[in-house]
């Protein structure tokens, strides 16, 4: 009963159409009909269209004011429309690359690269130029999108691309001899510069979207250059209608938006969700704790603009922490406030794109009363498994599968493509196989929210397929008290020491817990008797320094003797993470420990 619609379920005959139907309402009762729509139809609704269904209620607001679903749809069409004046009014499926601010001008760009039939390729204003350059090239992308604040930072790196700078299309002109040597500034209540026939970027109907790709989004590069993800239309409304099932979205929600717009965390979660359904997004220009604690606590706005959804990763929290402790704890009164406000306007508080420690879990449930919703996805799957919205979330577990997706536990026999499987869910339940209760392996995932291909990289697509097309999520996970437990990446994060298979999240968790340690890595070094030894990387807050001998016999009481670190380092001031607040533990290894790994 665990065999789902393939991957390729856009494109099949009507005659198969029939038969996964009826395996569908077998195998997925309760489901609602939206997703057998987008599953069986061969039909996908993008955003920008349902758009038109909201007309002059708020989508946006930002550092420029209030946007209306209509007016973002109205600009989007325009832009589009000019996308294709450059490219070709026939030309679909172009590669366009946005380096915008965290604001309108982004939605609009992705609205209108879709309306045109085009590949959208977000890029992070943060990253250097070469990086910059890397995805322009290995995308092969036709346009860049910009505005005036980055314009600067694309010309290094043109090499043959048509750029748009918003603030040329979108603008006011300037009346004195002062504003005409002033930058222009993005003004959306402006008209474009000539009429624009917008029903030539509408003429495509949403099958031409059950087929096409939507975004291409490039992942880390910890384990070589950065591979572009592509995903299609199908993927994204996969990826959106199972969210809204599983957190009860609903167009009065409005959700605080301070991510990054180039990561699945960023566009889907917190943009894709929200609009797809007529909420409201409040975007900040930047993540700034006070000014969430200030979107958060606001009670001098309507009430249908006060913040109900916040999602964040785990670092956000602890600096969100920090801003509590520095100014908002400095009285009971306070305390009890922001605590009151909190759990009577805010719905839903999601951690994510990191594993969350446990003290960041337990004091954000003291001071505002919301346990976190911890959750688990990464580029290539969106999200697969979550806690649930309303039940038991424990620390260090991510749930069950989210509606429509397949997981699996799996043995792998060593260089080989086969496998055993230890247990195999759905949001349904969950088949253990015999004997194998709480066995730990590596994570795969089947379903439409599973990616199609790397961009131009079919050797590494196959080596992440297994032979059967599940996707290997690198992810070592273990099922047990009825939910999964995301142990750690298989290669860096799973330490094998002395015949003992150690989880180096569990190990940072019970580490954690000392007062002394704000923050901790743990990896694995080579180790000639046990075959690797336990290293922590240590953040020290405590007042005097940091005695290994003390800190190891301090782990001994708390956790099995094999998971006590051997090598501790004290680490000044913070440990280094990329912009979605993962440590890069292979470089982490270079700097901190270069001889472990000399020849």
């Amino acid at each position: 009963m665990f065999e789902s619609i393939s991957k390729k379920f856009c494109l099949i005959s009507p005659t198969i159409l029939l038969a996964l139907v009826a395996i569908f309402v077998i195998c997925w009762a309760g489901l609602r009909v939206e997703c057998r729509a987008v599953a069986t139809s061969g039909s996908v609704v993008p955003v920008f269209r349902k758009a038109l269904q909201y007309g002059e209620k708020v989508a946006l607001t930002d550092q420029h004011g209030e946007h209306t679903y209509a007016h973002i749809h109205r600009l989007s069409g325009h832009l589009a429309w000019l996308m294709q004046s450059v490219v070709g009014h026939d030309s679909v499926q172009q590669r366009v690359a946005a380096l915008c601010p965290n604001d309108v001008s982004y939605v609009i760009t992705q609205w209108a690269t879709w309306m045109a039939g085009h590949v959208a390729v977000p890029l992070y204003p943060r990253h250097p130029p070469s990086e910059l350059e890397y995805f322009v090239r290995d995308s092969e992308a036709a346009i860049i999108v910009t505005t005036s604040e980055y314009a600067n930072k694309i010309k290094p790196i043109l090499s043959g691309q048509q750029v748009i700078i918003l603030e040329d299309f979108f603008f006011k002109p300037s009346s004195t001899a002062e504003d005409l040597n002033s930058t222009p500034s993005l003004d959306l209540s402006a008209s474009p510069p000539s009429p624009v026939p917008l029903e030539s970027t509408e003429g495509r109907d949403n099958e031409f979207y059950a087929v096409s790709d939507a975004m291409i989004l490039y992942t880390s590069g910890t384990t070589g250059s950065p591979k572009g993800v592509l995903l299609s239309h199908c993927n994204l409304a996969s990826q959106v209608w199972c969210l809204h099932q599983a957190w009860g979205w609903s167009s009065s929600d409005t959700l605080l938006h301070c991510l990054p717009l180039h990561h699945t965390h960023g566009i889907v979660n917190a943009l894709l969700c929200p609009l797809a359904v007529g909420a409201r997004v409040v975007m900040l220009p930047q993540f700034s704790p006070g000014e969430v604690w200030s979107h958060l606590l606001s009670l001098d706005i309507p009430v249908q603009a006060r913040v109900s959804i916040f999602m964040a990763v785990p670092t956000v929290y602890a600096k969100l922490l920090e801003e509590y402790d520095a100014h908002l704890a400095k009285t009971t009164r306070m305390q009890e406030y922001v605590r009151a406000v909190c759990k009577q306007n805010i719905r839903l508080m999601v951690s994510g794109s990191a594993a969350l420690p446990t003290p960041i879990l337990e004091r954000w449930q003291q001071i505002t009363g919301h346990t976190l919703l911890e959750r688990y996805g990464m580029t290539e799957i969106g999200m697969a498994l979550s806690n649930p919205l309303k039940g038991t979330r424990k620390p260090g577990f991510v749930g069950i599968p989210l509606p429509g997706v397949e997981v699996r536990v799996a043995l792998f026999q060593p260089g080989q493509d086969q496998y055993q499987v230890v247990c195999e869910s759905t949001s349904q339940g969950t088949k253990v196989a015999h004997n194998m209760d709480d066995q730990i392996g590596e994570l795969l995932v089947r379903g439409p929210n599973v990616f199609r291909e790397y961009w131009r990289k079919p050797e590494a697509t196959q080596k992440e397929f297994t032979y059967d097309g599940w996707f290997k999520t690198g992810d070592t996970v273990q099922y047990t008290e009825g939910s999964y437990r995301i142990l750690g990446r298989t290669n860096v994060d799973i330490i094998k020491s002395g015949g003992f298979k150690i989880s180096a999240l569990e190990v940072e968790r019970r580490l954690l817990s000392h007062p002394a340690i704000s923050d901790v890595a743990v990896v694995g070094l080579p180790d000639f008797t046990w075959g690797q030894k336990v290293a922590a990387v240590v953040v020290w807050s405590g007042e005097e320094e940091m005695d290994p001998v003390e800190l190891r016999a301090w782990g001994k009481e708390r956790m099995p003797h094999y998971q006590v670190p051997s090598v501790l380092v004290a680490c000044p001031l913070q440990l280094p993470r990329n912009n979605m607040g993962k440590v890069n533990k292979k470089q982490l290894l270079t700097q901190f420990f270069p001889e472990a790994f000399k020849a």
